[in-house]
């Protein structure tokens, strides 16, 4: 006799069908499992390709650390290896965004707007795959930040 609460507990992981040239659409069901597949091949797809970029960027640092003899040679090198930084530093938080957003679609979250909790639209996600709000409450947000920084 096994024991029921285990099988209850256990959450079964369905392997969802994906053809190569799927888009989601706004007339099927919002957020159904192949919905939800697209979204996350693509953002493991873009969380991949950052991770190569920047694994490329320290390689690179570490490869270009000599000595400059010229000030304004190394004043340029130093210039070049400021902006790498900030550029790795932008893909750092992009990731944990993409992290969080793929934690949503674990936990049934994802797709819904956060102010809100009305749908985000898939033209939207499909475009920004890391959204948190629909497009009126992100406009409504950015008014709102808007004012607060003119003051």
């Amino acid at each position: 006799m096994s024991d029921l609460g285990e099988i209850e507990g256990a959450e079964m992981k369905v392997e969802v069908f994906l053809p190569d040239d799927y888009r989601p659409a706004e007339d099927e069901p919002f957020m159904n499992d192949r919905q939800l597949e697209y979204f996350r091949r693509k953002l493991l797809a873009w969380r991949l390709e950052l991770l190569g970029e920047s694994r490329d960027t320290i390689e690179g640092l570490q490869a270009s650390t000599r000595n400059i003899p010229d000030v304004a040679d190394r004043a340029s090198e130093e210039t070049d290896r400021a902006l790498e930084l900030r550029t790795r530093d932008r893909q750092r938080k992009l990731v944990a965004k993409i992290d969080a957003a793929l934690r949503r679609i674990e936990e049934g979250e994802y797709g819904y707007c956060e102010v809100t909790g009305d749908p985000i639209s898939i033209k939207r996600l499909d475009a920004r795959p890391i959204a948190t709000m629909s497009l009126e409450a992100q406009e409504r947000h950015e008014r709102r930040e808007k004012v607060h920084r003119d003051d």
